[in-house]
């Protein structure tokens, strides 16, 4: 789920401009919009067609493309292919810092405990401290990775070089836990469901997020692109304000029976009884908390720096900003109705 999600390019990208497919004056602008397999209200709008309808009032049409990674949005809205996308908190801050122009407006979701770090039976690791000596398969320059060093040095105190920390993607953690091979995972879904069945969750992002940074999902927009289309981006973060607030007041009756679910199944296919779980592991901010200053009033701002940190430390990049501040935008949010 997520280093699928936050994938970094790692091709050299330059900002560009966003090309808009425009025809005669009185045609509308079509603006192309890349999201992942992830879930939540974002889907569940575009699936009912809530956003083609409010652009389409404003002038314009969407064009919807689904990616497997935050790479390929980073490299698209590098090149210009792409004018909005879904990237998560690392792979923001490595497009910024190499030069991709664009503004985090929105914070599709907080990972919570939708990101774990599970205990294999019979590993003996019943808390953190027992993970020294231990051999442990995380998603490396993912936000699991990003957590569980974060954690280690800033909450439980151990030197990550007193642990075995293996290179694994998800099919990879699941294979190697089925055969004994490591004592303990960081992950997410589907591997997470699957390692839980013989393991016990020892921490998960929720919980070192409120002690250290959050890591999250967002959409963001090229700041070409924002700056020549502020009617679009009224109309599209006003739907984000009224489908979060839905999910709030109505969230919690959705089911695998539910118009919602259904929508996103349709999207991204899958089981509609995974979709409703995976629903329940990620928290939604509605629009008041969005530019609280839990994310785009501050913490927003605080997590893409910490990630900075972690990339250079990961040699993703090779200098961190000296302000990420540019990337983060409220503004959209705030005038939201």
């Amino acid at each position: 789920m997520r280093l699928s999600f936050r994938g970094i390019a790692r091709a050299a990208i330059t900002a560009a401009a966003i090309g808009l497919l425009s025809g005669a004056a009185s045609a509308q602008t079509n603006v192309v919009v890349g999201y992942q397999q992830i879930v939540g209200p974002f889907l569940s709008a575009i699936a009912d067609g809530r956003f083609d309808a409010a652009a389409t009032e404003a002038g314009y049409t969407i064009d919807w493309r689904q990616f497997s990674s935050g790479g390929d949005i980073s490299t698209a809205l590098a090149s210009g292919n792409v004018a909005v996308g879904v990237l998560g908190s690392t792979g923001t801050t490595a497009a910024v810092t190499r030069g991709v122009d664009l503004q985090l407006f929105w914070i599709l979701d907080d990972i919570g405990r939708s990101e774990a770090l599970v205990a294999r039976q019979g590993s003996g690791i019943e808390s953190p401290a027992d993970l020294k000596g231990k051999r442990v398969g995380v998603p490396f320059v993912s936000t699991s990775h990003f957590h569980l060093l974060v954690a280690m040095r800033t909450i439980w105190n151990i030197d990550p070089r007193e642990v075995s920390i293996l290179n694994m993607q998800p099919p990879q953690i699941v294979a190697a836990w089925q055969r004994g091979d490591i004592d303990a995972a960081y992950v997410w879904p589907p591997a997470l469901s699957e390692i839980e069945k013989t393991g016990t969750v020892i921490a998960d992002s929720g919980e070192i997020g409120k002690e250290s940074v959050p890591t999250f999902d967002g959409l963001v927009v090229s700041t070409e692109f924002a700056e020549e289309n502020p009617a679009f981006m009224k109309a599209f973060t006003g739907v984000l304000a009224a489908a979060y607030a839905d999910y709030a007041a109505n969230g919690a009756s959705w089911t695998a029976q539910s118009p919602e679910v259904a929508g996103m199944v349709r999207l991204i296919g899958g089981n509609a009884e995974d979709v409703v779980g995976a629903l329940k592991l990620l928290n939604y901010p509605t629009r008041d908390q969005q530019v609280s200053d839990a994310w785009l009033g501050g913490g927003a701002l605080k997590a893409l720096q910490e990630s900075a940190t972690f990339l250079k430390d990961q040699g993703q990049i090779d200098a961190a900003l000296s302000d990420y501040a540019p990337y983060v935008n409220a503004t959209f949010a705030q005038e939201a109705e």
